[in-house]
């Protein structure tokens, strides 16, 4: 998790006047650990679920109100910039959503350079998932002029200077031979077109989500800048651009909109309009454990920086900075009501149930595999149970069928819940591909089947599933590991072929016997390379029980 350094000094610059030991007492109580302390700064690591708090101007804000010195919503004005943003078409697959936004007035030296630096990549860490989601650029706004374009050009249509280098490149090139194009060339290596901002005499500003240009480079001389941030989530777009243009608003940026252009709307950004949620005062009473009436949860909620007003004895309606992305239900808005409370006034007590711990059941089975898993030489890995059509089918070569889905998923990468585990797998050996062959991994996880004579309308069913990945693998390497599991485990089967559309016709097995079902075999080339995989893979999957 991301782990900032807070200097006193700073905080102090920022109104928040405060001795060490207090500020060292304090930090965890507003859900952070603190990694190491000295008589200058401290470290902290914040939970990636407050991308907020990722900068010292963050921490400073959150202070403030649990101090007490600032409260309620913190009032940002965003002024007309009167300057516009064309998103050309050609970006409508690649990366379609940008979002920008202009902070004048900034004062940067070397230390708060690195700073912003620092802020900017953990979150593209916390936010964009290594800038696969969302990539952040921030330029000088001086050397250019507006209107800016959004587009996609070919690889070699365009040379421009990228950011730390002396001579220009095209965009091809730049994949190919600057370290951050090679870093991040798998972002667009599936396109044939990549993305560009320009400005109106096509000078570039970005290639998202790889590097800026050399031109808009920050240096302490920089008074204006111009924030774009592009991606392929449109609401993490607008989050991450809120939460940098507030922060630089905390330490006096002042902040202006542009309007952006696209063939089927027209919108502001950024757009810092509060969102509102209900609060039920009982359902505060029942999380937390105590009984706090509407004014002393709005007070609360004030020193959370919210604003909130009673509409009835049982219910508040809060206002949520644009900001606080973590804000999704209202058992979150309880648990800053807690937080402000401060989880050391709640006085801890035993339940009144008398009642003797023991282990599910269902999970029983989970130890005996794991240590058989372990002992073949496998690593554990535990995935999210939400996934989506895109990898659990398309990828796997699947016809889409029947399955959970979710109603109202917050990003387009958690749509459905699983119904395979072998995809997890796959997305594993991808964000590890730089790692070292061969590798050995497996998952004991529950996966969920529409069924419809079950009451919920689902049925949970357990399965352990493996893969191995070097430039050797092969049918008779998983054929013998299954063996080894299944006589481990105690149990007697038998194969027989089985066409699976994941795996290579004719290398592909069924299990059968003593209430057991699974396959294992190659999987198929166009899976692999789906997965930007380029060594051979097997990979076996085998259900275990249902309830």
């Amino acid at each position: 998790m991301p782990v900032i350094t807070v200097e006193y000094d700073d905080l102090k610059k920022l109104g928040v006047d405060i001795r060490k030991d207090k500020l060292i007492e304090i930090l965890p109580m507003m859900g952070s650990d603190i990694e190491e302390f000295d008589e200058e700064s401290v470290k902290v690591e914040f939970f990636p679920n407050r991308p907020d708090q990722l900068s010292v101007e963050g921490v400073a804000r959150s202070l403030k109100g649990f101090l007490g010195l600032e409260k309620g919503l913190p009032s940002y004005n965003v002024e007309n910039s009167g300057m516009k943003v064309y998103v050309d078409m050609s970006v409508t697959k690649i990366r379609p959503h940008i979002g920008m936004g202009i902070i004048k007035n900034v004062n940067f030296n070397d230390k708060k350079l690195k700073q912003v630096m620092e802020f900017q990549e953990d979150l593209h860490w916390v936010i964009g998932r290594d800038r696969k989601k969302v990539a952040i650029g921030i330029h000088n706004l001086d050397v250019v002029e507006a209107p800016f374009t959004y587009k996609a050009v070919k690889p070699d249509g365009v040379k421009f200077i990228p950011l730390d280098c002396d001579h220009e490149m095209t965009p091809a090139q730049i994949l190919r031979e600057h370290p951050k194009g090679v870093e991040y060339a798998h972002l667009l290596e599936q396109f044939d077109r990549y993305p560009l901002i320009v400005d109106k005499d096509e000078n570039v500003l970005s290639m998202p989500p790889i590097i800026n240009g050399e031109l808009t480079k920050l240096t302490e001389d920089t008074r204006n800048i111009l924030i774009d941030v592009t991606g392929t989530d449109e609401r993490a777009v607008m989050q991450t651009l809120n939460i940098i243009c507030t922060s630089f608003a905390e330490s006096n940026g002042k902040i202006a909109n542009l309007k952006i252009i696209r063939p089927e709307k027209e919108f502001i950004t950024p757009n810092l309009t509060p969102k509102t949620k209900n609060l039920k005062v009982s359902n505060v009473t029942k999380i937390i454990g105590i009984k706090l009436g509407p004014k002393t949860i709005i007070d609360l909620l004030e020193k959370a920086r919210m604003d909130a007003e009673i509409i009835s004895e049982d219910e508040i309606k809060v206002k949520i900075p644009a900001y606080r992305v973590d804000i999704l239900h209202e058992v979150d808005i309880i648990e800053n009501v807690a937080i402000q409370y401060c989880f050391n006034n709640i006085k801890p007590e035993i339940p009144a149930i008398p009642t003797i711990g023991e282990e599910d059941p269902w999970h029983a089975i989970d130890k005996p595999i794991r240590e058989i898993m372990i002992g073949l030489g496998f690593q554990e890995i535990m995935s999210l149970m939400l996934t989506n059509e895109e990898n659990h089918y398309r990828k796997m070569r699947l016809e889409n069928d029947e399955r959970v889905q979710v109603a109202q998923p917050i990003s387009t990468d958690r749509t459905m819940i699983r119904k395979s585990l072998l995809n997890g797998l796959l997305e594993f050996l991808e964000a590890n591909r730089h790692e070292d062959l061969p590798q050995r991994i497996f998952e004991i996880g529950d996966v969920v089947y529409i069924d419809k004579s079950q009451e919920t309308n689902t049925r949970l069913v357990k399965k352990l599933a493996g893969a191995i990945i070097h430039s050797n693998a092969n049918f008779t390497e998983i054929k013998s590991t299954v063996a080894s599991i299944i006589k481990n485990l105690g149990y007697k089967f038998q194969i027989e072929p089985l066409y699976h559309p994941s795996f290579i016709k004719g290398r592909c097995a069924k299990l059968k016997g003593n209430g057991l079902t699974g396959f294992f075999g190659e999987l198929h080339p166009e899976v692999i390379t789906n997965f930007r995989l380029e060594y051979p893979v097997v990979a076996f999957e085998i259900k275990f029980s249902s309830r």
